[in-house]
This record gives structure tokens, sequence and C-alpha cells, in this order.
């Protein structure tokens, strides 16, 4: 065992511990807040709601995906063209400026999300909270609220950025690099999310062709990584020391979101399941989140073979697809898994149904009413089957009237006659 080289070895798990640790928490991170308790009293938008964490994403659609690998292209052989004539330095700098700016508001949402699940959501409630809101006449245009610890997290969320812009060095470190690009990582795929598993196979399938033609057809996607020393890429040196003498082994941080933002799908798509059964198994995302860290195990296997850097969506996107239709299948679920949604503003979209002795009919939606009064704004809700009851009740009065009048009419005339 002399010839094996434990740095290298070492270098790789410590990859692999980063890209599914991150994976697992944005994808739980992606999960939908718990609504709070109902209730029957009016909203008023000038008064504080209890409930202050929101479901912030941007939902990806198949439209997105089908046209993903295009922009990735063109910003990635523009990017190799700068390099290429213009160097890499004030690229390095600027882009260094950009992402320590972005990777702050980043770090600060991590460090918040972590302070919420270790104090738990009672005693986090009790934190006292600052709430700032711009209003344009009684609508709300904006509005932040901000507990304590939040503020207090602020600026120790700045250190690692600080630090980062703060150096001279030719190489920046590799533990604030780390920092910054895990945190973004974090909050794409907290952010991120696909429509549908539908979308994710076209997503897959089209990066998995993007990245074989940039790393096997051409050297631009080797170049850009090894060129820029930004925040875009997780590193772990080749050395038990930590030590960068050797060399570092890097993962860039699309082969973490774009496979992650699939396995969090799969988790949400537990969750979903989860209504129906009152259980929260996890098949799905267990058998995902296994077979991605597997195609990481493949990607670094045969990357050590060979000597050569591997396009890691080469095996990612097969081994996530895979895991998906292969579970779909042997539970039986493939139809419904295949048919089922994630976008929120389709899900609002769709009316309930209910099911009596006749047959099912579509349930009215409500109707949301809103009155001003004295300064705030109160909201009501109204329901459309009572005045559509209403209006019928009003037309068979009038109905039954008009016949009244009709047959008084009638009677009359017959009376002139008979005179």
């Amino acid at each position: 065992m002399d010839h094996v080289d434990w740095g290298i070895i070492s270098s790789y798990g410590g990859l692999l511990s980063l890209a599914s640790i991150s994976v697992l928490a944005g994808a739980f991170g992606s999960l939908p807040v718990a609504p709070g308790q109902p209730t029957s009293k009016p909203r008023n938008l000038l008064e504080p709601d209890d409930e202050e964490e929101e479901n912030i994403s941007e939902v990806l659609s198949s439209a997105d995906a089908w046209i993903f690998p295009i922009v990735g292209s063109v910003a990635l052989f523009g990017t190799y063209l700068l390099v290429q004539y213009f160097g890499k330095e004030w690229l390095n700098r600027l882009l260094g400026w950009y992402l320590s700016f972005v990777g702050a508001g980043c770090v600060w949402r991590c460090l918040v999300c972590l302070a919420r699940l270790v104090t738990g959501r009672d005693r986090w409630r009790r934190f006292d909270r600052t709430r700032v809101f711009v209003l344009k006449g009684p609508l709300e245009l904006f509005s932040m609220s901000l507990r304590t610890p939040t503020l207090v997290l602020l600026p120790v969320s700045l250190i690692p950025s600080l630090l980062y812009v703060s150096s001279e060095t030719n190489r920046k470190s590799i533990i604030l690099t780390n920092i910054l690009a895990l945190a973004l990582a974090h909050n794409a795929l907290s952010i991120l999310r696909l429509d549908s598993f539908q979308t994710g196979c076209v997503l897959l399938s089209g990066l998995f062709l993007y990245d074989v033609y940039w790393v096997f057809g051409t050297k631009v996607m080797v170049e850009v990584a090894t060129s820029l020393d930004v925040p875009i890429k997780i590193l772990w040196p080749k050395s038990l020391s930590f030590t960068t003498d050797k060399g570092s082994t890097m993962l860039g941080l699309g082969d973490i979101v774009i496979p992650g933002i699939f396995v969090a799908l799969a988790l949400r798509y537990d969750y979903s399941r989860s209504k129906k059964t009152e259980s929260f198994t996890k098949p799905y995302f267990f058998v995902t989140l296994t077979s991605y860290t597997l195609g990481l195990v493949t990607t670094m296997t045969v990357m050590h073979t060979f000597g050569r850097a591997q396009p890691a969506l080469l095996y990612l996107s097969p081994a996530c697809i895979l895991a998906f239709l292969v579970t779909a299948f042997f539970r039986g679920e493939f139809r419904d898994a295949w048919a089922w949604s994630d976008n929120p503003e389709q899900r609002q979209g769709d009316h309930p149904v209910a099911v009596n002795t006749d047959g099912p009919e579509d349930v009215a939606p409500s109707v949301m009413q809103t009155k001003v009064l004295d300064g705030s704004i109160q909201i009501e809700k109204a329901d459309t089957s009572q005045q559509v009851k209403r209006g019928q009740d009003e037309k068979d009065s009038l109905k039954t009237a008009h016949e009244s009048g009709r047959s008084k009419s009638k009677k009359s005339s017959r009376g002139r006659k008979d005179a």
C-alpha cells in the first residue's frame, strides 16, 4: 500500500463530503414552510404577522430547461474569450468583488437558518423583532422582518467576504473560497425549484450533452475552471496536512446545484406524498441522493485512473434520472410521479372538487373583498356559491313576479271582453 497517495484520496473524500452535505442541506432548505394556524379575523397589513418565514423560490419550467444549456454555453464561451484576450487578473478581481458581495448575503441567510434550527421555532419567536415596511397609501409595497439574532449575525456574515477581497495573495484561501461557494450553493438549492420530474429530466439531459462537449470536445471548460480564482467551485488540498504544496482538487458549483435541485425535487415529492399517507417517508430522496453520491465516486475514480478532467454530469445526470425512474417503476407510481407538478401557481389555480351523491361538481372559489378602514386594510372572504345562490333566488323571484303580472293582465283583458 506504499504506492497509494493518501493525500489525493483524502481530497476526494473531502470534496465528496462537502458536496453531499451541501445537497442534503439544500434539499431540506427547499421544503415549503408550514403555514401558521388559520384565523377568522381579518388581516391588518399595518400589524406584524406572526409568521415571518416565507417561501421564496424561482420555479424552473420546461421552457427554461430547454434553453439552459444554450445560455450556459454562451456564458462559458464568453468568459473564455475574455480570459484569452484580456487576461484573467482583472476578471478575477471583478468577479471576486461581485461574488463576495452576493456571498455575504448568502452566508447571512445560512447563519440565520442555522440559528433558527438550533433555537427552535417557539423560542425563535420570543426574540424581539424589528419590522420595516414601505406603504403607498393603504397598499404594502415592501416589508422586511428581522429578529434580534438576525441583526447580530449580519456583521458576522461579512467577515468571510471582507477577508476574501482583502487578500492580496495570488491564490485565495481555500477555506474562505469554500465558505462562500457552499453558501452560494445552499441558497441556489433552496431557491431554484424544478416544477416537475419532466423538467428535471430535460434539464439534466441537456446539461449532460453540454458538459460532455465542453470538456471532451474543447479545452474551454478546463481553461476557464483553472483560470478563475473565484468562489464558483469547492477545493480540497491534495495533502493530509491540508497544505496546497501539491495542489488541490476541485468540483464546480454546477456539479452540485444542477443534480442537487433534482434531489431536492425528489424530497418535495416525498413531502407531497406524505400529505396523503400521513407518514413522511423519503424513498425517492434517499435513492436519488445515494445515486448522486455514487455518481461522484465514479467521476473521481475515472478521473484518478485516467489522469484527466472528467465532465461530472456525464455520470451524475444518468445516475439521478435512472434512480428516479427505477424507484417510480418498482413502486408502481411512475404515472403519478411523472404527472406531478410542484409549481405553486399551478396548484393555486386548481379548484377543489366536492363529491356528492349526484356525482362530482366543481366548488365555486371564494372571492377576496378588500375594504379600507381607518387607514388599514381589512380583507374578508366571501363565498361565491352564496352569491350565486342569492342571484338565482333574485332571478326566480323576478320570474315569478313577471308571470304573476302576465296572469293579471290576461284576467283583466278577459273581463273587458265579457263586458
